[in-house]
């Protein structure tokens, strides 16, 4: 069931939104299930409001339920990442009912490859790819943005990968460099230098960018599976989700440390 939004008729003079400014609004994309869901849980038993984007009405109001059975305050924005008028109207949603943001995560990924070849590899598998984890990452910051520049203290984390690091993948005793997926490491290496230039480009504002690799999770959209837990792949994000001095700008990270571009 959606939740009303109305004001308490015993303080009148306070909006929702009012009330929504001392609590850190979140909106995580892709958060019905996977990595997502599992920051949004983390992250709203921390005291985070967060905002479960999903394309999927059913599925996200399933995780929405999930996540109030666990007393987080949780609500559903239906947001697909590839579809412009959906997130527009998923901006005029929270703008409408919360204000601003203070989190945008970054979170909707897929990989369409399987280990093909990059002379064969279909264009329009690449373009797959692109189209989720790069073009619709970008459309989605930049339609939030006006949110997060009213918050106080806003950050934006996209979810990369260290298939994505140059560095990574040139090294022939890598992992990466072995199990080539070009369409998904360049989508990922395309959000890397999103990351860096839009860092650049907001470092005397209030507003943090920085690149999270979660490694190789455990997760539907992870061809054959990872070794990772869900909740190793999050641990980074969720730390500086919850970092407060907001000091961290134009890095790619993991629980480790410091990921090569």
């Amino acid at each position: 069931m959606e939740r009303v939004y109305a004001a308490n008729p015993h303080d009148s003079k306070k909006t929702t939104k009012e009330k929504r400014k001392t609590m850190t609004t979140t909106l995580i994309t892709g958060a019905d299930r996977g990595m997502g869901f599992e920051l949004a849980k983390e992250l709203g038993e921390n005291g985070q409001h967060v905002l479960v984007g999903a394309r999927n009405q059913e599925r996200g109001m399933a995780a929405v339920d999930a996540l109030r059975e666990q007393k987080i305050n949780a609500d559903l924005i239906l947001i697909d990442v590839t579809d412009d008028a959906s997130i527009v109207a998923a901006q005029q949603t929270i703008a409408s009912k919360f204000g601003s943001l203070d989190i945008l995560i970054n979170n909707a990924g897929l990989t369409l490859d399987n280990w093909e070849k990059p002379s064969t590899l279909a264009l329009d598998k690449i373009r797959g790819d692109f189209d989720v984890n790069f073009f619709g990452l970008v459309s989605v910051t930049q339609h939030m943005l006006p949110l997060l520049r009213q918050s106080t203290s806003a950050k934006i984390l996209n979810i990369s990968s260290a298939v994505g690091s140059l560095t990574i993948a040139s090294d022939p005793t890598s992992s990466v460099y072995q199990h080539p997926s070009f369409g998904y490491q360049a989508s990922k290496a395309a959000v890397n230098m999103f990351t860096i230039d839009l860092a650049n480009e907001l470092k005397d504002t209030r507003i943090t960018v920085n690149a999270v690799n979660p490694g190789w999770v455990a997760t539907d959209s992870a061809v054959g599976g990872g070794p990772k837990t869900i909740e190793e792949g999050v641990a980074r994000t969720v730390e500086l989700a919850l970092q407060p001095d907001n000091t961290v700008n134009g890095t790619f990270s993991d629980v480790d440390g410091i990921v090569p571009w």
